[in-house]
């Protein structure tokens, strides 16, 4: 039996183990979605190496940057983002790894779930987070001329890089786009958000936040409050669902 997984450091949250079974079972496929999870990204290496079944991963906080230096193989537009989320690996006949290449799904599953609800007036987005999540969807943004600031608990070098006790009311008016791309509000602490002032969001606004566990986060609520469009993360990760199984199912046919 051919096995997938996910790997993080908890993954209690995902929902990816039912939805790959679940797809498993529905299309009648011999193979099995397990979740590992891994106190350090260096213990990639032998999870790849002990379990010879294994033929592709999802990656999950806090590993999409810290796996890439372990991959022989990374994906041109992954490299460029600097993050992966999915894992391809090829083995040889008697099941050891021969190639393991990094992909980004983050980058197909933001944009085809955010771009049917972007406006005119969309035209400078807020980025909550610094992470590999954040670098994709800045990627994404900067990619399709939204102009984007990237929004840190910390100072960092470069001009579209801000702190939360920066933001002010003009700079929060002008970015009608604001994607939280922490892991703040995801099951099982529901009860906490980015720490930006909700206050000065409007109806012009689009809060989008990747984390769709629970299906309507603080942030979420908080920016409804105001007016502001709001949506989770749920529809990107059936979009990245979807793109890791093409990515490993086209792998798998060009070995055949």
């Amino acid at each position: 039996m051919t096995e997938y997984g996910l790997i993080g450091r908890t993954l209690g949250h995902s929902f990816s183990k039912d939805y790959f079974n679940g797809f498993f079972k529905k299309e009648g496929i011999d193979a099995a979605y397990n979740n590992y999870e891994l106190e350090t990204a260096g213990q990639l290496t032998e999870l790849i190496n002990t379990n010879r079944q294994l033929a592709g991963l999802n990656v999950t906080i806090p590993y999409k940057q810290q796996v890439m230096h372990l991959l022989t193989d990374i994906d041109a537009e992954a490299g460029e983002v600097g993050a992966v989320n999915v894992i391809k690996i090829e083995r040889d006949k008697d099941g050891k790894p021969t190639r393991t290449t990094g992909y980004n799904t983050d980058i197909t599953g933001f944009w085809q779930a955010i771009s049917p609800l972007l406006k005119p007036c969309h035209t400078k987005a807020l980025v909550l987070g610094t992470g590999g999540a954040a670098t994709a969807v800045n990627h994404v943004l900067t990619k399709n001329n939204i102009k984007t600031v990237l929004v840190s608990r910390k100072e960092h070098d470069g001009s579209n890089y801000t702190t939360y006790e920066k933001l002010t009311r003009d700079i929060m008016q002008q970015h009608t786009v604001i994607v939280n791309c922490t892991p703040c509000g995801t099951m099982p602490d529901t009860g906490t958000c980015p720490p930006i002032n909700y206050g000065w969001i409007s109806d012009r606004h689009l809060c989008f936040d990747l984390v769709y566990n629970p299906a309507e986060t603080l942030f979420m609520k908080k920016a409804a409050g105001m007016g502001a469009t709001v949506s989770n993360g749920y529809t990107m990760l059936i979009k990245q669902a979807e793109e890791s199984w093409r990515i490993w199912n086209t792998e798998k046919k060009n070995k055949e």
